[in-house]
């Protein structure tokens, strides 16, 4: 794959020599998908065991909704949904977890109980303190892309031109993070599907993945089953399997180093057959 990298952390380091998958596991009551759907900590660790066993490399947790047109969710809230599955699930799979937070409190903690990988999609401008917690920690960051806040980042957005304007905030999110001290390794860019995006500009991302690629840092895209999917196909939520797998072979095929998904087997052979047709690996 081009520009192939690692995911350094304190405690080991993930090849990114093929596509890898990043299951998602939420406790929240309102994502947009799968919102509800866990009873309970046992509940969460038997999905996670079951992500594990369908081959995912990173599993993302995550206890607050920023869907659009979502609420914000208070810091001690975040952390009793969030923090006693982390903990559970770190002693139960051997992959890496990854906590879903913008907010520094609950991801220093989060990290405390087991987690490996901060996931911010504020890129490190919904709490000031967040950037201390990874430079200090070590831990791999993930810089997004978004429009904020989620009650608002539907209205009407507007580029100048998306991809050069994604590309221009990641860099300057970058020169910020690395300025507070967090190592170039520690740093994965994600552009943001469906955060502040409407239907053209998330396909106009999709075809401009190979130019976040020449950035230089681990990509991470998160097509799965997003409202620009549905928009495009005139589907549900629960209908648009198919639409991802179309978005994952993309993501694929341009190089993308990390897939985000909610269905791990049947995007890991999407992954697997792309990354042996395209990339001979």
């Amino acid at each position: 794959m081009p520009d192939c990298r690692t995911v350094s952390m304190p405690d080991r380091t993930i090849s990114l020599d093929q596509t890898r998958i990043m299951a998602i596991l939420n406790v929240t009551p309102d994502s947009f998908y799968d919102g509800g759907t866990l009873s309970g900590v046992d509940d969460a660790v038997a999905r996670a065991e079951q992500f594990e066993a369908e081959g995912a490399d990173f599993i993302d947790i995550g206890g607050e909704s920023t869907r659009p047109g979502s609420p914000r969710l208070d810091v001690e809230e975040e952390k009793r949904r969030l923090l006693p599955v982390v903990e559970a699930v770190a002693k139960r799979v051997s992959v890496p977890i990854s906590v879903d937070t913008y907010k520094a409190s609950v991801a220093r903690s989060a990290l405390d109980v087991g987690a490996s990988i901060i996931n911010d999609v504020t890129a490190l401008r919904g709490d000031e303190g967040m950037v201390k917690v990874v430079a200090q920690t070590g831990c791999p960051v993930v810089l997004m892309h978004a429009i904020w806040p989620p009650e608002t980042m539907q209205d009407e957005p507007t580029y100048v031109e998306v991809v050069e304007d994604v590309l221009a905030f990641l860099n300057e999110r970058i020169r910020f993070a690395i300025g507070f001290g967090v190592k170039r390794d520690r740093i994965i860019i994600d552009p943001g599907l469906g955060f502040g995006k409407a239907l053209e500009h998330n396909l106009e991302l999709l075809r401009g993945l190979p130019q976040f690629l020449g950035m230089g840092y681990p990509l991470l895209v998160g097509p799965s089953r997003k409202r620009f999917l549905g928009e495009l196909l005139d589907v549900p939520p629960e209908e648009r399997l198919w639409g991802t797998a179309g978005a994952v072979a993309v993501c694929a095929a341009s190089g993308a180093h990390i897939v985000r998904v909610h269905d791990v087997k049947a995007m890991r052979h999407v992954a697997r057959v792309v990354d042996a047709v395209v990339w001979q690996v």
